[in-house]
């Protein structure tokens, strides 16, 4: 098998000081910061052409280059999980994802994921995410619903990971939240980081933040919640969650940031209802719609229409 060619880099002043690892996760969207700390120890990233770790500050002029590993064999049990497919080619399949549905394995879940699905319906999957993400190029949370795309190839993966790096991708997102907001419309633009203590969660913050911007409207609202539409310029982990929680205005359901509005809904409030990007093998625009599953038509019929008069 031949060498694959490398991915390079050559640091500008832009980037300087930033850790290894930070550096290929800003450029590299498509790969997960875990994936590249590994690609970086087993010595598949070389820094000035030597071998490296993770936590090495880069400097202006330094040159990276990714070579990628052979592919490893999948060790993911395909399921004959059923997918609501909303497109399909060749070169990738843009699914409905289900709320409940964890996007890949991990650490104490190895199968009932939609890559376990994947595998069972695609015959190829891009390996540029590394033998338990197959074809991810993006996630949703578990318990978020709607569009997501998947790569069958690593050139539609490479071609879709620039979308996302370069923000021309469109992500628009349903939410339901707590309360009534003042304004109509707005953007949201602070910098989103991990909690110190609460290793699962996220916050706003400037130590160490990473920039993340939402642009949101309500639709319509009710003295108890609003529907409104956000769109990602973005995306950070729980970018929406963490932001319309910092607004005051949580999404309900959301059992990490507000448990105090999660009774009386099954799982958060948020879904990816609109995706669109050009296609990596054609360029064309395509646009993707994912219907509002039936759990959040009821929360907003319970929280919006039931109360309006």
């Amino acid at each position: 098998m031949k060498d694959s060619k490398p991915i390079e880099f050559v640091i500008t002043e832009n980037d300087a000081k930033l850790r290894l690892d930070q550096f290929l996760a800003k450029r590299l969207p498509g790969y997960s910061r875990s994936r590249l700390q590994q690609l970086i120890r087993s010595g598949f990233v070389r820094l000035n052409e030597q071998a490296t770790r993770p936590r090495q500050i880069v400097r202006r002029g330094d040159k990276i280059d990714l070579r990628e590993p052979p592919l490893e064999k999948i060790d993911v049990r395909p399921e004959p999980i059923p997918l609501e497919i909303l497109f399909e080619d060749d070169e990738i399949i843009v699914i409905n994802k289900p709320a409940g549905l964890t996007v890949h394995p991990g650490a104490g879940q190895r199968e009932h994921t939609l890559v376990n699905a994947l595998l069972d319906h695609c015959a190829t999957l891009s390996g540029i995410g590394g033998k338990e993400r197959p074809g991810i190029v993006h996630r949703l949370d578990k318990e978020t619903s709607g569009c997501l795309v998947v790569a069958k190839n690593d050139i539609a993966h490479r071609g879709l990971s620039k979308q996302f790096a370069s923000r021309t991708m469109e992500k628009i997102y349903l939410a339901l939240v707590a309360g009534k907001l003042r304004k109509a419309a707005g953007v949201i633009e602070e910098k989103i980081g991990r909690h110190p203590v609460h290793r699962q969660r996220m916050r706003v913050t400037s130590l160490r933040g990473r920039t993340a911007k939402t642009e949101y409207r309500v639709i319509r609202s009710s003295d108890q919640a609003s529907l409104i539409k956000c769109r990602l310029h973005s995306g950070r982990t729980h970018q929406i969650r963490v932001h319309l929680h910092h607004l005051g205005h949580p999404v309900l359901g959301d059992k990490v940031y507000a448990p105090r509005f999660a009774r009386n809904f099954p799982r958060q409030m948020l879904h990816a209802w609109k995706l669109g990007f050009h296609h990596p093998r054609t360029g064309e625009w395509k646009n993707f719609e994912a219907p509002l599953p039936a759990d959040f038509k009821a929360a907003v019929k319970l929280t919006i229409e039931s109360r309006q008069a």
